[in-house]
């Protein structure tokens, strides 16, 4: 089994002490490939420089978060720009709406939000999106660049059916992480995993938070880490009616497509 998360932020810094023994857990547990999430401008830094450190198993996005998106300014512009040229860098994002929190105040969202999309359409690399919350806006933002975007996914996705089906409508790809084994707010998304299309479905971690509720035995530490996509995955398979090594494959070759890995 060959796994890809297609979403860590391997940058935390609870990853500094043991960073080789992370990669070397998952390597063991079949994930293969992993793509390091940029959420700032110094975290997409990170993810470049992680990526080019360990070519052919590490990737990255760049991109600004919208808990970030008050200090987005020119100078953060032109940088993810910069680093949207390397090879390495396989997506802009993490880039959306997050309204549960509003870190930043809605309109500053929109405007860096916006700002990357016109990233995404100048560079024609996909796009790996960010919505709690705020679904109608992030719709109404994204619609303003129709036809003129590539391909998108929603990661960690958590919302609800009507969302998803509004997504799958627009042809973009569904992230689902460790959400899905949460028995307080996750329980939804094991009915709604059926109904998404093999070849838009994408698994991740988001990694060191959303640990999976249902490891056994849980670690110490309650820090989330690649290794335990292999879980996400068998649970997700549960859920589908579907062989785990199906599930599997399946979605290892849609996350191939969709980064051109």
């Amino acid at each position: 089994m060959q796994l890809i998360d297609i979403g860590a932020n391997l940058g935390h810094e609870s990853f500094r002490p043991d960073f080789d023994q992370v990669l070397e857990r998952a390597h063991a547990h079949g994930v293969t490939q992993m793509i390091v999430t940029g959420a700032s401008a110094a975290g997409s830094r990170m993810a470049l420089a992680l990526a080019q450190a360990y070519p052919g198993v590490l990737y990255a996005t760049a991109g600004v978060h919208p808990h970030h998106a008050i200090d987005y300014d020119d100078a953060t512009d032109a940088e993810l720009r910069a680093h949207l040229k390397a090879d390495a860098v396989k997506a802009v994002g993490e880039t959306g709406l997050d309204y549960h929190r509003n870190h930043s105040p809605p309109a500053a969202q929109i405007e860096a939000f916006e700002r990357q999309l016109q990233i995404a359409v100048d560079c024609g690399k996909p796009l790996f999106l960010h919505q709690r919350d705020a679904h109608e806006d992030f719709m109404a933002v994204l619609r303003n660049f129709r036809d003129r975007l590539g391909r998108i996914v929603v990661h960690c996705f958590t919302g609800t059916r009507e969302e998803m089906i509004d997504y799958l409508d627009a042809g973009w790809h569904i992230g689902i992480t460790g959400w899905l084994c949460d028995e307080r707010r996750g329980t939804h998304l094991r009915e709604l995993v059926r109904e998404i299309p093999a070849e838009r479905l994408m698994i991740e971690t988001d990694s060191p938070y959303l640990l999976p509720r249902t490891v056994r035995p849980k670690p110490s530490h309650r820090r989330n880490e690649p290794m335990y996509l292999r879980h996400i995955v068998e649970e997700l398979a549960r859920d589908r009616g579907e062989d785990v090594e199906v599930t599997a494959a399946n979605a290892t070759a849609t996350s191939r497509a969709f980064f051109g890995l």
